[in-house]
C-alpha cells in the first residue's frame, strides 16, 4: 500500500456503521470469492520470476491425504522387516530422533506390514494389495519415497506442506499460484478447495481455514472452498425475494460508488472487490453447473466407483476436479481426512484406501485419455508419514503407527513428471533416508519449475521483507521432470 494513501483510507465511525450494513453475505463474498482476472503483478522481480522458464503444466491438483497415510503398508515395501518383528529399533537406526508423546513412553518394537506387495507395470514398482487401482497406473506416476520434513505433529507438519511454514499466516502453494499465473476462467476462482471424510468417521483429523489462505497476498488469492449440498458455495446465492434482475442492479449501483471511491482513494482493495463482486455474481451461474453431475455419462461412475455418486464424497470430489480442470481453474485441492492410524490401523488402513485409491487412479486415466493429463501436475501425498515402529501392543488388532516425518511417500503424475519411476531410497527399515532425499521446500520448488515460475526470484514484500513459498531454502528436483 502506498503510504500516501493511507489518511484517505482512515474509516469513520459514519463510514464503519455504513459499510456494515451491507450485510454479512457481501463481506463473506468479498474475502472469499477469487477473483478470476489473470493476476498481473506489479513488481518487475514478480514478474519475471513467471516469465523465465518454460512451462510443462497449466495447472495443478492436490491430492491431500489429511492424517498421513502409512507408507510402510503401502508403497516402501521392507520384506527384511518381517524376521525383525517385535525386534527394538537399533540405537544406530534411530540415532535418538524424536518420536511424539504417544509412543515416548513405549519401546520402539519393528511392526512389518501385514499386506501382501507385488512389483507393477514396466518399472516394477512395488505396492501393496491395498492399492491395486493405483497400481494400474504405475507406469503414469512418479512414486518419490523419501519426501521429509522437521514438523512431528499434524498441525504444524500441514500447515508446513501448504505454506512452507509451521506457523499459520502465509499464503499456500495454491495462493501463491494463482497470485503468479491467475487464472483461465472468468466465471469461477482460480483456486478451488474440497474437503471430504470417510463415512465410517475413522479418525476425524482437524482441518484449518489457513490451509488455503492467501496470508499477506491481496485476499482474492485464497481458495474458495466448494461444500457438499444445496449451497456449494456459502452466501452466494440470492436471498429469498431478490430476483437475478434485482441483484445486476444492486451491483451496478454498488460498482458505480466504488468506482468513485477507488478514484478518490486509488486504493486496489476497492479494485479487486469490484472484481469479487462481479466473480460472484458469474459464478450464481457456473457453480451450479459445475457440480451438476448429471450430464455424466454412466461409465464415468463406474470409472471412479460406486461412491463416486454421493456428493461430498472423495470420489465425486475427484470427478468435480476433473471438470474444474476442463473448465481452466488453476489450482484444485482435495483434502480427505482419516489417515490418522494411531490405533486399529488393520481395520481403518483399508477404508481410507478403498475411499480413494479407485478415484485417485481414475482421475489421472480420465485426464489422460481426456488430453489433459500432459498439462495437468497431479500430487498426491499427506503432510508425513507412519513409522515402521508399531504403535501400542504390536500382537493386538488395535495397534498402529505413530507420526514419522523422517521419510514418507508421494506420488505426482502428468504435467512435466517423468513418469514410471520411484524417485529415492530409504534404509532397510524404512526409517531414514539413504539417497534422494526430497524436503518438502524442494517439492514446493519443483511445482513452481513445472508451473513456469522460479522460486527463487518468485517473491512478495511484506513488512520490509520479500518473501516467498520456499523461504530461503529448496531445490528443484530434476530427475523427477521428463
Amino acid at each position: 500500500m502506498d503510504p500516501r494513501f493511507l489518511p484517505h483510507l482512515a474509516m469513520t465511525r459514519r463510514q464503519f456503521l455504513g459499510r456494515a450494513s451491507t450485510g454479512i453475505g457481501s463481506a463473506a463474498l468479498a474475502m472469499m470469492l477469487a477473483d478470476a482476472a489473470r493476476a498481473q503483478p506489479t513488481e518487475a522481480a514478480t514478474a519475471q520470476a513467471v516469465q523465465q522458464i518454460a512451462p510443462r503444466a497449466k495447472r495443478v491438483i492436490m491430492l491431500t491425504q489429511a492424517g498421513a497415510p502409512s507408507q510402510i503398508d503401502m508403497f516402501d515395501y521392507k520384506p527384511g522387516l518381517l524376521a525383525r518383528r517385535g525386534e527394538l529399533i537399533p540405537d544406530s537406526i534411530r540415532m535418538g530422533q524424536r518420536v511424539t508423546t504417544m509412543t515416548s513412553g513405549q519401546a520402539q518394537k519393528l511392526l512389518p506390514s501385514q499386506y501382501t506387495f507385488a512389483q507393477h507395470g514396466r518399472s516394477g514398482a512395488w505396492m501393496s494389495e491395498l492399492i491395486p487401482h493405483t497400481a494400474k497406473i504405475a507406469d503414469e506416476i512418479a512414486i518419490v519415497k523419501t519426501v521429509f520434513t522437521e514438523q512431528i505433529n499434524h498441525a504444524p507438519a500441514m500447515t508446513f506442506f501448504q505454506t512452507g511454514h509451521q506457523i499459520p499466516g502465509r499464503p499456500c502453494l495454491g495462493a501463491w499460484t494463482v497470485y503468479g499465473l491467475g487464472s483461465d476462467n472468468k466465471d469461477l476462482p482460480g483456486f478451488v478447495v474440497m474437503v471430504s471424510k470417510d463415512v465410517e468417521r475413522t479418525c476425524d483429523q482437524p482441518l484449518y481455514e489457513h490451509l488455503w489462505s492467501a496470508g499477506f497476498l491481496p485476499a482474492e488469492h485464497q481458495g474458495v472452498k466448494l461444500r457438499a449440498g444445496r449451497d456449494p458455495v456459502l452466501f452466494l446465492p440470492n436471498p429469498d425475494g431478490i430476483s437475478r434482475e434485482v441483484r445486476r442492479g444492486q451491483l451496478d449501483d454498488l460498482a458505480t460508488l466504488n468506482h468513485a471511491h477507488y478514484e478518490h482513494t486509488g486504493d486496489p482493495q476497492v479494485a479487486a472487490r469490484i472484481a469479487q463482486y462481479e466473480l460472484a455474481f458469474r459464478m450464481q451461474m457456473s457453480v451450479p453447473d459445475l457440480v451438476n453431475l448429471a450430464d455424466e455419462p454412466p461409465e464415468t461412475f463406474d470409472l471412479y466407483g460406486p461412491a463416486s455418486r454421493r456428493p461430498g464424497s472423495y470420489a465425486a470430489n475427484c470427478i468435480l476436479a476433473r471438470r474444474l480442470a476442463q473448465r481452466g481453474v488453476r489450482f484444485i485441492q482435495l483434502y480427505h481426512v482419516g489417515w490418522d492410524q494411531h490405533r486399529k490401523l488393520p481395520e481403518q488402513l483399508p477404508i481410507q484406501c478403498e475411499h480413494t485409491d479407485q478415484p485417485s487412479a481414475a482421475l489421472v486415466m480420465d485426464l489422460k485419455r481426456r488430453g489433459l493429463l500432459d498439462e495437468t501436475l497431479v500430487v498426491w501425498g499427506g503432510e508425513f508419514g507412519r513409522s515402521p515402529v508399531g504403535q501400542g501392543d504390536i500382537d493386538s488388532p488395535d495397534r498402529g503407527r505413530d507420526h514419522h516425518p523422517r521419510c514418507f511417500t508421494m506420488w505426482m503424475a502428468g504435467g512435466g513428471i517423468k513418469p514410471g519411476i520411484s524417485y529415492g531410497q530409504t534404509d532397510e527399515f524404512g526409517f531414514n533416508i539413504v539417497d534422494g532425499g526430497v524436503h518438502i521446500h524442494d517439492l514446493h520448488a519443483t511445482i513452481l519449475e513445472l508451473l513456469g515460475i522460479d522460486h527463487e526470484r518468485f517473491t512478495y514484500l511484506y513488512q520490509g521483507r520479500r518473501f516467498r513459498l520456499t523461504d530461503v531454502y529448496g531445490n528443484v528436483v530434476p530427475a523427477l521432470i521428463a
